[in-house]
């Protein structure tokens, strides 16, 4: 079988032009706005979007091959969330891979030697322009105890559980973990060990996804 040719990132859109966009809403996190965008067929519809700075998500895998799994309240849904170390990308400045190291060290005081990058997601395109990069990340050592950071809010009650990778992916398949980012992330680093974790990209790899207002 012949595999499929990847789509160029850099294709260029064909229409659906612009013709204004109006800011409904700008909050700490992400802000709503209104366009007025031109179809294919010359009619203009409206299009409300939730402008995301992106995220950084981490799949951390100990010599055993466990994953570092973190449960976490989620005020929206109202309920515990079993997830992986992850983080917005709101530091000016900060490249997505260090965000990710910054993240797995403050959740999971974890610190990894070697990193790669395993897939990219466009969390919920149909209203969103959100982007998070799920990183491997590898050779775990322990952040030293006096460099710990003592979380405030949800994250002062997280549980942190390193749980083997087949079993991880057995929790995806039950609807045991439900965040989609953590559940593509388990199921890719499944896959990825399965190919001897070859072909993986770069830990700085081009992300043409990430939202051009992040950071």
């Amino acid at each position: 079988m012949t595999p499929l040719a990847a789509p160029s990132a850099a294709a260029p859109l064909r229409g659906y032009a612009v013709e204004s966009s109006e800011e409904i809403y700008g909050g700490k996190i992400f802000s709503l706005r209104k366009d007025s965008v031109r179809m294919l067929d010359g009619q203009v519809a409206v299009r409300e979007t939730v402008a995301h700075p992106g995220a950084a998500v981490v799949v951390a895998l100990d010599e055993q091959e466990r994953v570092v799994l973190i449960r976490q309240y989620r005020h929206p849904v109202r309920d515990y969330l079993w997830e992986l170390p992850a983080g917005l990308l709101d530091v000016q400045g900060e490249a997505a891979h260090r965000s990710a190291a910054r993240e797995l060290a403050e959740e999971a005081g974890l610190i990894a030697r070697r990193w790669d990058t395993l897939l990219d997601l466009r969390s919920s395109p149909g209203f969103s322009d959100e982007a998070v990069r799920v990183y491997l990340a590898r050779d775990l050592s322990d952040v030293a105890a006096a460099d710990r950071y003592v979380g405030e809010h949800e994250e002062s009650d997280l549980t942190i559980r390193r749980v083997d990778l087949d079993e991880a992916a057995r929790w995806v398949l039950a609807g045991r973990i439900e965040n989609a980012a953590a559940a593509a992330g388990v199921l890719a680093a499944l896959a990825a060990r399965a190919a001897g974790y070859s072909g993986l990209r770069a830990v700085d790899a081009p992300w043409p996804a990430k939202p051009t207002h992040a950071s």
